[in-house]
């Protein structure tokens, strides 16, 4: 399983977002309160990126920039329509205080 090193975890701080890129896929890390979670970077409705739009880090939610869709960070999900399918979600872990993503794509 290829592995993409995001950053050192001091770079994200509580509440923040980043991008990455790995070949096609584009994958978001958020910090939600010092625990990290991995998706897609792309909104399942009309795949307009997610980390370019609102974060509300207190609940968890990804909002859309195009339509205003609301993807819980944490599993992937579709909160509001218009998005109704999941969006991919990647095992996220620290180490040596590297930020790093287990890709499956």
């Amino acid at each position: 399983m290829p592995r993409l090193d995001v950053c050192a975890f001091a770079e994200l701080p509580d509440g923040s977002a980043r991008v990455v890129h790995a070949g096609s896929v584009s994958v978001g890390v958020y910090n939600l309160g010092g625990e990290l979670y991995a998706l897609e970077d792309r909104c399942s409705h009309d795949d307009g990126p997610l980390a370019e739009g609102e974060l509300d880090a207190e609940a968890g939610v990804a909002v859309c920039p195009r339509h205003g869709a609301r993807i819980d960070i944490r599993s992937g999900r579709p909160l509001t329509l218009p998005a109704v399918l999941p969006v991919a979600t990647f095992p996220v872990s620290v180490e040596e205080d590297r930020i790093v993503v287990e890709l499956d794509t």
